[in-house]
């Protein structure tokens, strides 16, 4: 969550009206709380769903369609400018995509300045996960001279003098000795080449998503023209960005004008896109869920409440609404703008006794036994990237994945080593596990057979003190197992043991291969255990009075 700090003059003169009680209660139920109103500051929480309130500018744009003000999806006019921008194919493979704007006509003051930096900074913190997902830079357009180019580079090529700074730097000294570059230095450390912006005449303008250029990237209150570009890893993610920073420029007063930015596979995309995203919504369902009544013609007139244009059944959804993904998103709008305190709260028509399943007790037990090992117990996503995969024959692809985690996991030795890559900067020992579903082909139905498993992962460790641990494991849940040698493409070979219970396999325990720490930037030995509990579960020991 976000606070944002709004000055109460600013936005009473934006609004056209004082604040009274009933938009107090009106910012509450626009599904942003109040957190503090004085005389010259207003305080709002932000949910990380919806970045594109951010800031005075889109949220008013949000909040006077609410009240009825200025209701509809708000337009905005792009102007067609003849600069370019090129993604070289020497940039980083973590850091592939670049799209850029102009905006002029600006007229900046110390609020507005403060504003732009503001939602800059906030949206990298929340939609694009602090910078990890993307990074967003503004520069005086008068300076720059294109076309410009977004090119990789090798660290200490890279010289410039960065914001806050007086003396040049190359990229590793941003890193390690400028306060933003420590900040931000685990994103691109590791990487061979890093990102750079490079105008016409060959100036370093900034090095994403870390720092600007003083000489470049410094807006004042003489800017009136500024050039916007978004980076980042994900090309729908930087286009949300960039719609959500633009359009609050243009409530400032500023006029759009697009640039054509070729990628590097030369796919061409003239930003920014601000052309509004078509979703279906099923009236029966929406009753359904909310428990309402409703017409055709009562969603027109909700969803003009919330920005979203809607016609034919189809609803027209912003390109800064970075929250609505599915038909779901809709209906949460639609119960926003219906009110939720005009929801009549009913008890549901069913007769049941509530009972805790064994298959629950069992895993609940499992964590008990390993949190008091001293292990930390972990939850990672269920879907996993493309290129995370080893093995691309059997994957189950999530269709119209908004994001690039589009793969239902296999198996859950992905997402543990992802969580260990991550945190590998962090002290030693490191000792996890997770019980959770992966996902096979197989099931009739849906062709998609889900299991539980269990995995055990250590760091520094061996196979000795994994088989210690399933030792302590199976003794607890009175378990009989037995081991043999096995081989795994990510284990290393003659280290690796199959486990099997009742003459099945079950599983597998092992130290992982060099070759995959390597893949995975992990910089210490690791060992493994995943075992399925399918079996454990349907087995015939008992277990009440284990559990």
């Amino acid at each position: 969550m976000a606070i944002i700090t709004l000055d109460r003059k600013e936005f009473e003169a934006q609004l056209g009206r004082k604040i009274t009680k009933e938009i107090e209660e009106k910012i509450s139920l626009f599904g942003t709380p109040l957190e503090s109103l004085t005389s010259e500051k207003i305080e709002i929480e932000i949910f990380p769903n919806r970045p594109d309130l951010l800031s005075l500018h889109g949220f008013l744009r949000g909040f006077k369609a609410f009240i009825g003000k200025e209701p509809g999806l708000k337009k905005y006019k792009i102007n067609k400018s003849e600069n370019k921008l090129y993604a070289e194919r020497s940039l980083p493979k973590e850091w592939p995509y670049a799209l850029a704007c102009i905006v002029k006509g600006l007229k900046f003051d110390d609020a507005k300045i403060k504003e732009a930096i503001d939602i800059q900074e906030k949206l990298g913190a929340t939609l694009l996960r602090n910078r990890k997902k993307g990074g967003i830079g503004l520069y005086p357009l008068e300076k720059i001279k294109f076309p410009v180019k977004f090119i990789g580079m090798n660290p200490e090529e890279i010289k410039f003098v960065p914001l806050e700074e007086d003396r040049e730097m190359n990229g590793f000294q941003i890193l390690s000795k400028h306060p933003t570059g420590k900040t931000y230095a685990h994103i691109c450390k590791d990487w061979e080449k890093f990102p750079v912006f490079v105008d016409a005449n060959g100036a370093i303008m900034s090095m994403p998503p870390i720092i600007n250029s003083r000489t470049l990237g410094k807006i004042d209150e003489t800017t009136t023209e500024v050039f916007l570009e978004a980076t980042g890893t994900n090309l729908q993610t930087v286009q949300k960005a960039l719609s959500i920073i633009v359009t609050a420029l243009a409530d400032m007063g500023g006029k759009i004008f697009s640039i054509e930015c070729v990628q590097q596979n030369k796919e061409k995309n003239n930003a920014p896109d601000l052309i509004p995203e078509k979703m279906k919504i099923s009236l029966e369902n929406t009753n359904r869920l909310l428990g309402l009544n409703l017409k055709e013609k009562d969603l027109e007139k909700l969803f003009s409440k919330m920005g979203i244009e809607y016609k034919n059944k189809t609803a027209l959804i912003p390109t800064w609404r970075a929250d609505i993904l599915h038909e779901v998103d809709l209906m949460e709008d639609i119960a926003i703008a219906y009110g939720y305190d005009k929801l009549e709260p009913t008890m549901p028509n069913v007769s049941t006794v509530g009972e805790e399943s064994k298959e629950s007790k069992i895993k609940r037990k499992i964590s008990d036994i390993l949190t008091g090992l001293g292990m930390l117990e972990v939850s990672s996503y269920h879907l996993i990237k493309e290129s995370e995969l080893q093995q691309k024959n059997n994957s189950i692809m999530v269709e119209n994945s908004k994001t690039e985690y589009k793969i239902l996991r296999p198996n859950l030795l992905i997402p543990v080593l992802r969580i260990l890559r991550e945190n590998k900067d962090q002290e030693y020992p490191q000792n996890i596990f997770e019980i959770g579903t992966v996902f096979s082909k197989g099931n009739e139905e849906t062709g998609i057979k889900e299991t539980t498993n269990l995995i055990i992962l250590s760091s520094p460790a061996n196979f000795t003190k994994m088989k210690q641990i399933l030792n302590t494991l199976t003794q607890t849940l009175n378990i009989d197992y037995e081991l043999s040698e096995a081989a795994h493409k990510q284990l290393i070979v003659g280290r690796t043991a199959s486990i099997k219970v009742n003459n099945k396999l079950i599983g597998y325990v092992g130290e992982i291969h060099p070759e995959t720490l390597r893949q995975w930037t992990i910089k210490m030995p690791c060992a493994v255990i995943e075992i399925s509990l399918e079996d454990i579960f349907e087995k015939s020991y008992e277990f009440d009075e284990l559990i």
